[in-house]
């Protein structure tokens, strides 16, 4: 009828001891946090002949190819296409306002 027994009060801190992990002594005084990488927020200089030549090769281009092929944050490849494109390096294809493609100009 009735529900399970509450545990002692000795009985609950050996269930503590049991399942808590062993403590770590750290004889370090200081906080060694890790660091933190910053992802690539700066782009490839886009005057250089080899950024350039590198874009030209592909046929399609889109704002996700970019960023994977040059290791850069979606954002800030978008901001890249579109000064290419007001340069006139590549022209707008098509899309929409999520996702829009571009191909080198001839």
């Amino acid at each position: 009828m009735g529900g399970k027994k509450k545990l002692t009060l000795k009985q609950m801190e050996r269930m503590q001891e049991k399942t808590a992990p062993p403590k770590k002594e750290s004889k370090s005084s200081g906080g060694s946090a890790p660091e933190k990488k910053i992802a690539g927020i700066t782009p490839p200089d886009i005057r250089s002949e080899k950024v350039i030549g590198e874009l030209k090769k592909l046929k399609v281009l889109t704002p996700y190819m970019v960023a994977s092929r040059f290791d850069l944050r979606l954002s800030v490849a978008r901001d890249m296409l579109d000064e290419l494109q007001q340069r006139g390096v590549i022209q707008f294809v098509s899309g929409s306002r999520n996702t829009k493609i571009y191909k080198p100009a001839d």
